[in-house]
């Protein structure tokens, strides 16, 4: 197994859509030993136990988990994860601009005033 990646920047988390399902389990249920997870993910997820043992593994190679002894814990946060694919998405699809993301969104969907008041709370409006 290679050496943890020291992430350093929010940018540097990286987790595709099954692996946050993954996640998403080990964040519920950590610590928990790699045999439940096998367990859990084969309910939750349909997968066998090859498929979870490469999350494992490639999670790990990247320092989003730790697994030692059998053990695993998550050295990533659900909300480090969910911050950072939140600003891919806004990089890659808004070059990076917040007012046309929120645009784009709001004219799918509309701003209810609850979260008219949350947004303008976060910002100190």
């Amino acid at each position: 197994m290679k050496d943890m990646k020291d992430i350093k920047d929010i940018k540097d988390i990286k987790v595709f859509p099954s692996e946050y399902n993954f996640c998403k389990i080990l964040w519920e249920n950590e610590p928990v030993t790699s045999n439940e997870l096998v367990k859990l993910c084969n309910q939750q997820l349909e997968w066998k136990k090859s498929t979870t043992y490469t999350v494992i593994r490639r999670l790990t190679e990247r320092g989003i988990i730790k697994s030692e002894n059998a053990v695993v814990t998550s050295l990533v946060s659900k909300e480090e994860v969910d911050s950072a694919q939140s600003i891919e998405i806004v990089d890659n699809t808004f070059g990076g601009s917040l007012p046309d993301f929120i645009a784009a969104f709001s004219r799918q969907r509309s701003i209810s005033e609850q979260e008219k008041e949350d947004i303008k709370r976060i910002f100190g409006l």
